[in-house]
């Protein structure tokens, strides 16, 4: 099983934003740290007015990630296993 969890690395340790459902103490983990910085458009040939055209088009999606009935995607393998 795979589960991406979203957190904040601080003070020595990680700080996850939401607490894993049936995962067992001691399970081993993979952690990759992003980088914090924005990405610089402009470097990869993207214009403002571009920038602005996707954000507005993206929104859509957005709205429709956020609905509850989505939710069942955030552990797709194992709500998929319960079918």
């Amino acid at each position: 099983m795979l589960k991406t969890l979203e957190g904040v690395y601080r003070n020595g340790g990680i700080v996850l934003k939401e607490i894993p459902g049936r995962v067992s103490e001691g399970t081993p983990v993979i952690v990759t740290f992003l980088e914090s910085e924005k990405v610089d458009l402009r470097s990869r040939g993207i214009t403002e007015e571009q920038t602005a055209y996707l954000r507005e088009s993206l929104k859509p999606f957005a709205a429709e990630w956020e609905r509850k009935e989505m939710d069942v995607y955030d552990d797709y393998d194992a709500n998929k296993s319960k079918l």
